[in-house]
């Protein structure tokens, strides 16, 4: 019996379970000018795109051209069934000959009606009633002209022609195809000044707006930089994705630079002295406080510290006052601490800018 107790004594003393120490891991701040850096993608545009189309309606008879070529001014594009047209035009021309005819009845008669008023064989009025009607004829004879240049014109507008040197970037009809005065049958990407053309959300527009510095990049050319200027904001946002389109102007664009490539517009701003970039990460938020886990060097626990944000951004958040210079702040699972508790610090890379 003596032994049993001995033997359950001695399994009550066991050591107490090691306190486990969370590894946590924590970024070095480092105060600085926290210069805002963000990217849009974009795609490569001309600064002037037209909808080009026949001034007429027809049947398209050929396509001349293709996406992707390059026309000079005057180059044809499309052609029209112009046979209704020139009819038009002979019909037109044969009321032209029939107008001059006209007149030069006209004429005759008044002339000699007049020299019969001059010996008093025929009244005023007979003399008024034959002005009048070269009056008539004369009139109907310009218009019969007018005509006849419209028509004239008309059958001219059945060849659709480059109105200016660029690049064919898209066509909406083909041969066979009957299509309506002004309707689009080919883009036309005018030579000249391009432009990147990015979507910036509502609430992003400030900083887009404030932006110091632009550079553009190509997908395709790496390692080369173009500086770029905002040229236009769209003053309503689209109606399916509600951001706003933008134009970024690129002055120093060369041949690499081609029309339809995927560009990325890099904005940079200047942040303010002392102000420290955090991950999103590292925010602890109870109601309307927001604070940061501190490690303490000397004890290597943890205790909130309140902060005052500044400007979100992607994955990071600026500081404005709550840490210095040399803090270890927690940057991952701090909605797990406790205040005083004891971690293990891994140090991470310092935040992106």
């Amino acid at each position: 019996m003596a032994g049993a107790t001995l033997l359950l004594g001695a399994c009550s003393d066991k050591a107490p379970a090691p306190e486990v120490i969370p590894l946590v891991v924590t970024q070095n701040v480092a105060a600085g000018d926290a210069g805002l850096t963000a990217s849009y993608a974009g795609e490569v545009r001309a600064r002037s795109e037209s909808a080009l189309g026949f001034r007429v309606a027809g049947k398209i008879t050929e396509r001349l051209v293709d996406v992707g070529a390059s026309v000079k001014a005057g180059t044809p594009l499309a052609r029209l069934d112009a046979r209704d047209l020139q009819l038009n035009s002979a019909s037109l021309r044969s009321q032209l000959a029939a107008a001059q005819a006209d007149v030069v009845q006209a004429q005759a008669d008044y002339t000699r009606y007049n020299d019969l008023y001059q010996k008093k064989f025929v009244s005023g009025a007979e003399i008024d009633k034959r002005k009048a009607t070269l009056d008539v004829a004369q009139a109907r004879l310009e218009q019969a002209k007018a005509q006849l240049n419209v028509a004239d014109n008309q059958s001219a507008y059945a060849v659709l022609t480059a109105d200016r040197a660029g690049v064919i970037t898209a066509v909406e009809a083909e041969a066979g195809q009957v299509v309506a005065a002004g309707q689009t049958v080919v883009r036309l990407a005018r030579d000249g000044e391009k432009e990147i053309q990015i979507a910036v959300p509502e609430n992003r527009l400030p900083e887009l707006k404030a932006a110091q510095k632009i550079e553009v990049t190509l997908w395709a050319v790496a390692d080369k930089r173009y500086a770029g200027t905002i040229r236009e904001i769209s003053p309503g946002a689209d109606a399916v994705t509600r951001t706003y389109a933008v134009r970024i102007a690129v002055a120093d664009a060369d041949a690499e630079m081609r029309l339809g490539m995927t560009a990325t517009v890099i904005l940079q701003q200047a942040g303010g002295s002392g102000v420290v970039v955090l991950p999103l990460t590292s925010l602890y938020q109870q109601g309307a406080n927001v604070a940061v886990w501190v490690v303490d060097a000397a004890t290597q626990t943890v205790k909130l510290a309140p902060v005052k944000v500044g400007m979100f951004r992607e994955d990071t958040v600026t500081v404005v006052s709550g840490v210095k210079d040399g803090d270890v702040v927690v940057t991952a699972g701090v909605h797990k601490l406790t205040q005083g508790q004891k971690v293990r610090a891994s140090v991470a890379a310092a935040a992106r800018k």
